[in-house]
């Protein structure tokens, strides 16, 4: 029977901690009903143990150090001495620990930044535009940094290089990628939520608006530089098909990351398969990279050229 006993009263800790927590609230709640009951006066010495049958209370707070925010990455700089002249910006994909594709005798982080360099040169002489690289060497940039720094420095035209890369050797050929419709809609939703009331979307200042009118202003400057992110992949198929071979269906739509900018055109160019020995060879060389500015050269002047006629 003791035995019995004590195992009724064998209590684990969350039982006990549960049975304090009663005591917690109906302590408190009984002791004047109590004290009244008994006759004990709340000074008396009976009131005073009454009053300290209350489980005590614990009051305490834990801080934590989170460390400092990082700091936004250093811009890079803008070629091109003209500031009237719009501003094209170029990421080379990649970098750093991340090679990206990898074919027989080249990393595909290389080679961007190769062709990235091609194309800052062509356009360049061209005087037609500026030209910014998201990394001129080999480093490591999220895929938010990389159209973030278009943004900051304002760019008109965002272009991202890339190379593809396949199981099947015998796939070649050049595809641009810009942002689909699906993948709008569902990012227009999240900027309108996550955007302070301060930013600026295509020079509007958000913080001026309701929250329906500045989700409706992100929805159409995004929509608008879709269209626009459309026509300049049409643009480049038919100026550079003369200098570099593309795939049988060139223009593509994704909801790839590096094209979300809300406010600017941008494009993926995947400029062949280093998978592929033909390819590889061609982009590889300084004729293939020279030939690739080129031909997107030719589409940026007329891009640009379309729309100074508009306005």
């Amino acid at each position: 029977m003791a035995n019995h006993a004590a195992a009724d009263w064998d209590w684990t800790d969350a039982e006990s901690r549960r049975h304090s927590g009663y005591m917690a609230i109906l302590v408190p709640a009984l002791l004047p009903l109590a004290v009244a009951l008994l006759g004990v006066p709340t000074g008396s010495p009976h009131g005073t143990a009454l009053a300290l049958a209350q489980p005590p209370r614990q009051h305490y707070s834990v801080s934590v150090d989170i460390g400092k925010p990082a700091p936004a990455i250093a811009l890079p700089p803008i070629e091109g001495d003209d500031k009237t002249l719009p501003l094209v910006v170029i990421d080379a994909g990649h970098g750093g620990h991340d090679p990206g594709a990898l074919g027989d005798k080249v990393e595909e982080k290389t080679l961007t930044l190769a062709l990235a360099k091609a194309l800052r040169d062509e356009l360049l002489a061209s005087g037609r535009v500026r030209v910014a690289l998201t990394r001129s060497d080999d480093r490591f940039l999220i895929l938010e940094e990389r159209f973030g720094i278009a943004r900051r420095l304002g760019a008109d035209l965002f272009l991202s290089i890339h190379a593809d890369a396949a199981g099947n050797p015998a796939a070649s050929g050049a595809t641009i990628y810009t942002l689909s419709e699906t993948a709008s809609d569902r990012e227009a939703a999240r900027l309108a939520a996550r955007e302070n009331r301060s930013d600026i979307i295509n020079g509007v200042d958000l913080g001026r608006q309701g929250g329906d009118v500045g989700a409706i202003l992100i929805d159409l400057s995004q929509r608008d530089a879709m269209r626009s992110s459309a026509d300049f992949a049409r643009l480049l198929v038919r100026e550079a098909h003369d200098d570099f071979a593309f795939r049988p269906t060139p223009h593509r739509l994704a909801g790839l990351i590096v094209l979300k900018a809300p406010d600017m055109p941008s494009a993926l160019i995947e400029a062949g398969y280093i998978s592929n020995a033909g390819d590889a060879s061609f982009l590889a060389s300084r004729e293939g990279q020279r030939r690739f500015a080129r031909g997107v050269r030719k589409a940026v002047v007329v891009h640009f050229a379309r729309l100074n006629a508009r306005r």
